[in-house]
C-alpha cells in the first residue's frame, strides 16, 4: 500500500511517499530558512512560503519514489496541531488531490506522527509502551496501549522543552532555530558549571521550563561581557543538562511505575545529543529498551504523517474531506 503525507504544520514543507508503513521511498522537506531573520517562525510568512513551495516539492517527492500519483492508495495531510494557516495550505493541497483523483483521504494528528515515526522505524517496538513527545510547541509524556490508543500522563505547563532552547539561544545570541546551536555549543562546555533550577511539581509527569528560561536570563545579565564570552559553552551545556535531566527523570519514573519495557522520544528535541546520551544510559540502567528515530525523522516531516495515516486507515478507514485545520488538536 503506497500513502502520500503531507505536512505544512509550521515551517517545514514536506511530502513523503511510504509503503506498507514501513518502508520511505521518499522524503522531501524543505525548511523556510527565512525566519530567522525573525527570531521566530512568523505565521502569515510561513503561509506564503508553503503556498510557494507546496506543488514542488510534492512534484519531488513522487518523482523520487518513482510513482504516479494514480498509483498512490491513500493521501495523508496534518490536521493539527499548528499554525493555521500553515496547516491549511497542506490539508486543502491534499484534500484537492483527493477530490480530483478519487484516492482516499485520512487527516492526521500532528503528534500521533510524531508518534508513528518509532512505528516507521522499530517494528520490534511493543504496541504498548511508553513515548515522550518533545519539541518546540510539545512536551508530553503518553501511555501509548496500541495505535489509536493514548493515555496522557503529563504535560508541560508553560513552555514546551524546544520552546526553552529556541528563548535561551535568543538571549546567547545563537539565532533560530535555537535546539541545535545549544547542542553543538554545550559539546564544548562543562556541564556542572553551573545548576540552573530544575521545576518541582507535585504531579510527577508534569513539566515546567519557563522558570529556568528566567533563571539562565537572570543569570546571564549578571555577567560582564568578557565572562559571559568566557563561559558561554559552559552556560550553553548547564542550561542543556538542566533541560535534559528532566525530561530523562520523569520519563524513568513514569517507565518504572507503569512497568513498561519500552520507550520512545520522539519530536524535534529528540535529535538532542545529550537526551539520547543520557536516555539511553538511564533506561539501561533499569533494563528497559530505548528507541529513538533518525535524525531527519525526529523535525516536522511527511513521512511520519503517511506512516500515522497508515495505521490509521488499516484500523479506522478513511476520513472525510470535510475534515477542517484544528490548531489546537489534542492527541487524546
Amino acid at each position: 500500500m503506497l500513502v502520500l503525507g503531507i505536512e505544512t504544520s509550521c515551517d517545514e514543507t514536506s511530502a513523503a511517499v511510504i509503503e506498507d508503513g514501513q518502508r520511505i521511498l521518499s522524503n522531501i522537506i524543505s525548511s523556510q530558512v527565512i525566519h530567522s531573520r525573525f527570531g521566530g517562525v512568523v505565521p502569515e510568512v510561513a503561509s506564503r512560503e508553503h503556498i510557494k513551495t507546496i506543488v514542488p516539492i510534492y512534484e519531488q517527492a513522487l518523482s523520487e519514489a518513482s510513482v504516479r500519483l494514480e498509483q498512490i492508495d491513500l493521501i495523508a495531510a496534518t490536521m493539527g496541531p499548528g499554525l493555521v494557516g500553515p496547516l491549511l495550505v497542506g490539508l486543502t493541497y491534499a484534500k484537492g488531490l483527493s477530490f480530483a483523483s478519487g484516492i482516499p483521504f485520512i487527516g492526521v494528528n500532528h503528534m500521533e506522527g510524531h508518534l508513528a515515526a518509532n512505528l516507521l522505524e522499530h517494528p520490534e517496538l511493543d504496541s504498548h509502551h511508553l513515548t515522550l513527545v518533545v519539541s518546540g510547541g510539545h512536551t508530553m509524556l503518553v501511555e501509548v496501549k496500541e495505535f489509536g490508543d493514548y493515555t496522557l500522563l503529563g504535560k508541560t505547563r508553560d513552555d514546551a522543552a524546544g520552546e526553552a532552547f529556541d528563548k535561551v539561544a535568543k538571549v546567547m545570541g545563537l539565532g533560530y532555530p535555537g535546539g541545535a546551536q545549544i547542542d553543538r555549543l554545550a559539546q564544548q562546555g562543562n556541564r556542572e558549571y553551573h545548576r540552573f533550577p530544575r521545576a518541582v511539581l507535585g504531579e510527577p509527569y508534569q513539566f515546567s521550563f519557563s522558570g529556568l528560561k528566567t533563571s539562565v536570563a537572570q543569570y546571564i545579565e549578571k555577567l560582564s561581557d568578557e565572562e559571559f564570552i568566557a563561559h558561554k559553552a559552559d552556560i550553553a551545556a548547564s542550561f542543556q543538562e538542566a533541560v535534559v535531566s528532566v525530561l530523562v527523570e520523569k520519563t524513568l519514573r513514569a517507565a518504572q511505575e507503569k512497568s513498561l519495557r519500552d520507550v520512545t522520544i520522539s519530536g524535534g528535541v529528540a535529535a538532542n545529543s545529550r537526551l539520547r546520551v543520557l536516555m539511553a544510559e538511564q533506561l539501561s540502567r533499569v533494563g528497559k529498551r530505548f528507541f529513538f528515530p533518525k535524525l531527519s525523522l525526529c523535525t516536522d516531516n511527511a513521512a511520519m504523517i503517511a506512516a500515522a495515516g497508515y495505521f490509521r486507515f488499516k484500523k479506522f478507514g478513511a476520513g472525510e474531506l470535510a475534515v477542517d485545520a484544528v490548531p489546537y488538536l489534542t492527541l487524546e
